[in-house]
């Protein structure tokens, strides 16, 4: 397998910890979005929507969503076990990875892309072009504090968001939610069940990757 890889942004680091949770170790390169390398034709040969991660499988196919990397891999990899072990499990850790997704990754992106300066023309990751609209950043932000409030629910009722272990829906949301660093946003004070699941995901050797 041939994963290609970016330090600094979260997306790439979902698959990273994902990888690493199954101990496997990847030819790995990694492409600078700082640097705009996911543009480059070399780049654009393997992925054209020039999106991270990618993962180029042993027969040569190339995943580029995070779904489709973590469902390859629990095939080939079952133990441990990331997407369920029951029907019920394995709904519920898709259900969680969308919710994750869209009410926590999609509106951190819009905040920052939207705001960002250096992001100016690329308030969307891909090949196209796109200006940035500031009020996308401020209902960003917005969206942010409400998916913080409906983690701390779920976490009041269940040590993991998706099951009664540490599954994919745990690192999406995970990622997501120390990356609103870069929107100053982090999880409220009084959010104690939040608190104390971040603090143990953040001590699992995966999450140092």
């Amino acid at each position: 397998m041939l994963f290609y890889d970016c330090s600094t942004a979260p997306n790439p680091r979902r698959a990273r910890m994902f990888i690493a949770e199954k101990g496997l170790e990847p030819e790995t390169r990694d492409i600078s979005i700082a640097r705009g390398q996911q543009l480059e034709p070399e780049f654009r040969a393997v992925n054209p929507r020039a999106t991270l991660p990618v993962l180029v499988t042993d027969d040569g196919i190339a995943l580029t969503e995070n779904l489709g990397i973590a469902a390859y891999l629990e095939a080939q990899h079952p133990e441990p076990p990331l997407m369920g072990r029951t029907p019920d499990e394995k709904g519920l850790v898709l259900m969680w990875t969308a919710i994750a997704e869209q009410q926590g990754g999609q509106p951190i992106a819009e905040a920052l892309r939207n705001s960002n300066p250096r992001m100016k023309g690329r308030a969307i990751p891909g090949p196209q072009n796109y200006e940035q609209i500031p009020e996308l950043a401020e209902r960003g932000k917005a969206r942010v504090a409400t998916f913080f409030d409906l983690i701390e629910a779920r976490l009041r009722e269940s040590p993991f968001l998706a099951a009664d272990h540490f599954t994919l829906a745990d690192i999406t949301a995970f990622v997501f939610i120390d990356f609103a660093r870069v929107i100053r946003m982090r999880i409220p004070e009084g959010n104690s069940a939040s608190r104390t699941w971040f603090d143990n995901i953040a001590a699992r050797p995966s999450a140092a990757r």
